[in-house]
C-alpha cells in the first residue's frame, strides 16, 4: 500500500512495515510503502491476493475489495475503485524510524 511520507509520519509507518488498512466494510493487512510518488491524504492498494480472512475476520492478504462498497452509483459508474479508509501499523507501535 502506498502512501505519502507526511502521512506515514503521523502515524509511525516506516517504509515496509506492515499495516492495518480499515474502513467500516472491513480491513486487510499488507506492508506499506513510503512514497513522495502519491498525493498526502491518499493511499493507493495496487493488487491484492486473492481474498483470506484471519482469524480475527480480517483479510490477511492485501485484498482491497473488502474495503469497497459491491454496488453502481446511481450515475451507473463503479464505485469499486475509490472509498475512504484509515491506516495503522500493523502492531500499533510507532516503528523505531519514526521516533
Amino acid at each position: 500500500m502506498w502512501i505519502h511520507p507526511r502521512d506515514a509520519a503521523a502515524r509511525g509507518i516506516a517504509d515496509g512495515a506492515r499495516v492495518r488498512v480499515f474502513n467500516d466494510r472491513g480491513e486487510t493487512v499488507l506492508p506499506a510503502r513510503v512514497t513522495d510518488r502519491i498525493a498526502p491524504g491518499v493511499v493507493s492498494i495496487k493488487e491484492g491476493a486473492w481474498f483470506a480472512l484471519d482469524p480475527t475476520g480480517a483479510d490477511s492478504r492485501g485484498s482491497a475489495n473488502v474495503l469497497t462498497e459491491d454496488r453502481a452509483a446511481p450515475c451507473g459508474a463503479t464505485t469499486y475503485n475509490s472509498c475512504l479508509v484509515d491506516v495503522a501499523r500493523l502492531d500499533g507501535k510507532p516503528s523505531p524510524a519514526a521516533s
